[in-house]
C-alpha cells in the first residue's frame, strides 16, 4: 500500500454500505478487525482519508466485485480510502471482547452483529478497547 493508504472496496451489503457512505468522515479512526481467520479479533487502527465515493469495481466485468445491476449514473456501491495508523501490540480476540459484553462493551454492535463488515463504534467502546490493548 503506497503511503499506507488503501481503498476499502467490495462492500456488497446495504447496511455496511450505508454505514460507510453516511457515517465515515475524514480523520475517523477505524478498528481493523480480522474476521476470516482462525482467531478473529481487532488487530490495529486505520484512519479514513477519503470519504465515500462510487466503488468502480462494481462496473468492471472482469473484477470479482462486479455487479451487473450497478449503474455509473446512479451508483449503488461505495468505497472509502483508509490509511494504516498502527498495528496493535497484541490481537484483541473476539473471545476477549465477548467477555466484556456485559460491562465495558455492553451494546457494542460487533457483539450482536458480528457478520456485518462495517459497523459504528461508540467512543466509550473505542476507548475501552484501547485500554484492553494495554492489558497482557
Amino acid at each position: 500500500m503506497p503511503n499506507g493508504v488503501s481503498q476499502w472496496d467490495g462492500v456488497r451489503n446495504y447496511e455496511a454500505r450505508n454505514n460507510m457512505k453516511n457515517g465515515m468522515k475524514i480523520k475517523d479512526k477505524v478498528l481493523f478487525y480480522h474476521s476470516n481467520c482462525k482467531t478473529p479479533g481487532i488487530a490495529g487502527l486505520a484512519e479514513i482519508v477519503k470519504e465515500a465515493y462510487p466503488d468502480y469495481t462494481a462496473f468492471d466485468e472482469s473484477h470479482p466485485y462486479y455487479d451487473p445491476k450497478s449503474n455509473k449514473d446512479n451508483p449503488k456501491w461505495f468505497m472509502v480510502d483508509v490509511k494504516f495508523v498502527r498495528k496493535f501490540n497484541r490481537l484483541i480476540t473476539l473471545k476477549e471482547l465477548q467477555a466484556h459484553k456485559d460491562d465495558g462493551l455492553k451494546g457494542m454492535a460487533l457483539l450482536s452483529r458480528g457478520r456485518l463488515s462495517i459497523q459504528p463504534v461508540k467512543k466509550e467502546h473505542y476507548d475501552f478497547i484501547l485500554e484492553l490493548e494495554k492489558k497482557i
